[in-house]
């Protein structure tokens, strides 16, 4: 092999991986990247002891549950809000919001044993149960990271931006892990004590986040209405009819028609409102994702990553050192497997990259409860994490394309309540089963609520074409018309 074709492979794979176009973003892309590490890190590391915690405190397994949905039920108010006005109040000032509420829980975990002390914590201050997003901060993120990323690199932006927070998340169980797993060693040291230790690290952490978000420029917020306004008038007959129902689709062309391709006069400039607007072809859109998201996110409640935690360390006597490093390496490989989907999603579309990565993800998800062994266990979950991801990259970069660019945040913050709301019936399910001695019944039922899904999902959008490629087949067909005239 010659030096030559050593380096055509090398920037091969560089490409593929996404690593030229990360490394070519922006400053505020890769703070919004970092910001996603410290995040996730902090809720790994409370997701691994959150279930034990209250355990240490002689909370009952439903109450457990009914913990989780609580803080899910009220994450749901404070991310609606938020999301819905953070373009309004500016994004920036929402992330540093969030920050400063995910420091004071942290604090409040710490010194606190009073049941609904801090289930108002949890909801108020942003506490994950499942070690995944929750609260505003992933839908402002994701909306200001398609703002400043071409269509061409984003999905590889994505990948990374997933990837980041996936490792940290395996970075936040495995320190968590050993971590406690020492401190109980030490003489005098109770479990209590050593879980409100890492309650400790997540409010400084906070306070990290803070930092980063007071750092991120201008650049973040919306752009301007004009530029939002414009886009909107680009969309012709064609690109009406592919997403509007017919009569809404009649009434539309029959004024597009009158129109004809004329510039429309400028429009005065206006002080822009907190409230968003969400047109009529992507509410659409919204509608059906949301009623397809809802049934995985409930699925991913029955069998949270605390929960799991809780199953293995009570049916396997697993330490936390030991479920740490399980919980590590199933992170590092989903973290991997987002640079893959990017490369895939490439050659066969964001849509069947989704959905031939996440079933059979949701086949090993079912069959974790039934060995009897924790090695085949631990193997299932493994197998489970190798695909458990992959969909995620691609499912931002859709639903960042199903949409224009002013709608964003709005939009992921509609889906991320969406999400959150379906999710958190699932924990009190599961605590019920847990709590009457029928644990592995939450996992069959969540394998195959996600495996529907993702039937459906191909079902419903195969053939889909996103609102960014029906905007370049109308300036497309424009320049057609014009050079033709």
């Amino acid at each position: 092999m010659t030096p030559q074709s050593i380096r055509i492979g090398g920037i091969w794979l560089m490409n593929e991986l996404g690593i030229y176009s990360i490394l070519n973003s922006s400053r505020d892309s890769k703070l919004l990247c970092l910001q996603r590490f410290v995040r996730l890190f902090a809720y790994g590391a409370s997701t691994l002891i959150l279930a034990l915690y209250l355990a240490s405190i002689e909370v009952s397994d439903a109450r457990i549950g009914l913990f989780m949905s609580m803080t899910l039920w009220g994450d749901v108010v404070i991310s609606f809000l938020l999301t819905l006005f953070a373009d309004g109040l500016g994004r920036r000032r929402t992330l540093i919001m969030g920050a400063a509420l995910m420091t004071a829980s942290g604090v409040v975990f710490a010194i606190s044993s009073n049941y609904w002390v801090l289930v108002a914590a949890s909801i108020l201050g942003v506490i994950s149960p499942s070690g995944n997003e929750i609260g505003p901060f992933k839908a402002i993120e994701e909306s200001t990271l398609s703002q400043l990323s071409p269509a061409s690199i984003r999905s590889d932006i994505f990948a990374w931006y997933t990837l980041l927070g996936n490792a940290g998340t395996a970075c936040g169980i495995i320190i968590c892990g050993w971590l406690v797993q020492w401190f109980q060693s030490l003489k005098g040291w109770t479990p209590t004590r050593s879980y409100r230790v890492i309650f400790g690290l997540y409010a400084f952490l906070g306070l990290i986040k803070l930092g980063l978000s007071v750092t991120l420029s201008e650049k973040c917020e919306p752009e301007p209405e004009k530029q939002e306004y414009n886009q909107v008038t680009e969309l012709n007959e064609v690109e009406i009819e592919s997403l509007l129902s017919s009569d809404e689709d009649d009434e539309a062309a029959g004024t597009r028609s009158k129109r004809g391709s004329q510039p429309l006069p400028p429009t005065p400039s206006k002080k822009r409102s907190i409230w968003p607007s969400i047109s009529v072809a992507s509410r659409g859109i919204l509608i059906k994702l949301c009623i397809l998201f809802a049934f995985d996110s409930f699925a991913s409640g029955l069998a949270p990553a605390s929960f799991i935690t809780y199953f293995f360390a009570t049916k396997f006597s697993l330490p936390e050192g030991t479920i740490g490093t399980l919980f590590f390496i199933t992170s590092i490989i989903a973290a991997l497997s987002n640079l893959v989907a990017s490369s895939i999603s490439k050659r066969i579309g964001l849509l069947k990259t989704m959905v031939f990565t996440h079933l059979p993800s949701a086949i090993f998800l079912a069959l974790i409860p039934l060995p009897s062994h924790a090695f085949p266990a631990m193997s299932f979950l493994v197998l489970r994490a190798c695909t458990q991801n992959m969909d995620q990259a691609p499912r931002q970069a859709f639903l960042a394309a199903a949409v224009l660019p002013g709608e964003r945040t709005a939009v992921m913050g509609v889906v991320n309540v969406v999400k959150t709301l379906s999710q958190s019936g699932g924990p009190v399910l599961t605590g019920w089963l847990a709590g009457t001695k029928r644990f592995w019944v939450a996992f069959l039922l969540a394998g195959a609520l996600k495996a529907g899904y993702d039937l459906a999902m191909l079902k419903i959008f195969l053939g889909y074409r996103s609102r960014e490629a029906l905007d370049a087949d109308g300036r497309e067909q424009r320049r057609t018309s014009e050079d033709a005239a």
